[in-house]
């Protein structure tokens, strides 16, 4: 009975750990962003921009070696779903890389950077543990996918196609 107990226990716990988010914790909407214009605005205005859009963000940083091994993936991503709005949130240290890293990555899309890094505010609000990590939201504002990193570019690809296919 006891053994039955704890395992139990484990599998609760397992579960509970991997619980997939379907709405950003309210503390995370009112963390600040800043624009490439050097401006300021917040993850909520940034998510408000987005509304009634199929949206991927791609939280990232020029300085991380998997983020730009991945950045083919994200441009392939773009040409398969052209209709999906993609939005870049960096966790660069610096504003002058972060623009040239979006430069020269070419990334199309809207930019962000949450000036205190992976550590700060924003990246805690988030629970980021790993860059790249993408979110996949659908056009009703609810989360499909809260966790992917650089190796789930079939999974977010087979999300986006079901929620092109559900119109």
């Amino acid at each position: 009975m006891k053994k039955l107990i704890i395992l139990s226990l484990l599998l609760a716990m397992s579960t509970s750990c991997h619980s997939q988010e379907t709405t950003f914790p309210r503390e995370s909407l009112k963390k600040p962003l800043i624009k490439p214009d050097n401006t300021n605005t917040y993850f909520a205005e940034v998510l408000g921009k987005h509304t009634g859009k199929t949206t991927v963000i791609e939280v990232w940083a020029s300085w991380c070696s998997d983020c730009v091994k991945a950045m083919p993936k994200v441009k392939e991503l773009q040409a398969a779903h052209p209709e999906v709005d993609y939005v870049f949130i960096s966790m660069d240290k610096d504003y002058e890389k972060w623009l040239a890293g979006i430069e020269k990555h070419e990334l199309k899309g809207d930019h962000y950077w949450a000036t205190d890094g992976m550590k700060g505010q924003f990246g805690k609000s988030i629970s980021l543990d790993w860059i790249p990590r993408y979110i996949v939201i659908d056009k009703t504002g609810k989360i499909i996918i809260y966790r992917a990193i650089e190796t789930d570019f079939d999974k977010i690809d087979e999300a986006l196609n079901k929620l092109k296919d559900e119109k």
